[in-house]
């Protein structure tokens, strides 16, 4: 099996990043972020036309939560 590995682009925070490009950098299917976003667990998205799009500012700021959450509950144990 091949993994693809697509890391967060080095641009600027207001840049615009699709549903499958935050798919590969966070490697996950496209399915789960449109699960994750119904729930309202993932990366901000908003609808450019028939698009779902992100900035690459909220998702560094998504990632960086995660982290902290992960963090805080190593943390507690």
């Amino acid at each position: 099996m091949l993994i693809s590995t697509v890391s967060l682009p080095d641009s600027r925070d207001e840049d615009l990043l699709t549903l499958v490009e935050v798919a590969a950098i966070l490697r996950v299917p496209v399915n789960t972020l449109r699960w994750w976003r119904q729930r309202g667990d993932g990366p901000r998205f908003f609808k450019l036309g028939r698009h779902l799009l992100t900035t690459v500012g909220d998702l560094r700021t998504w990632v960086q939560a995660q982290k902290d959450a992960g963090s805080a509950g190593a943390a507690s144990d």
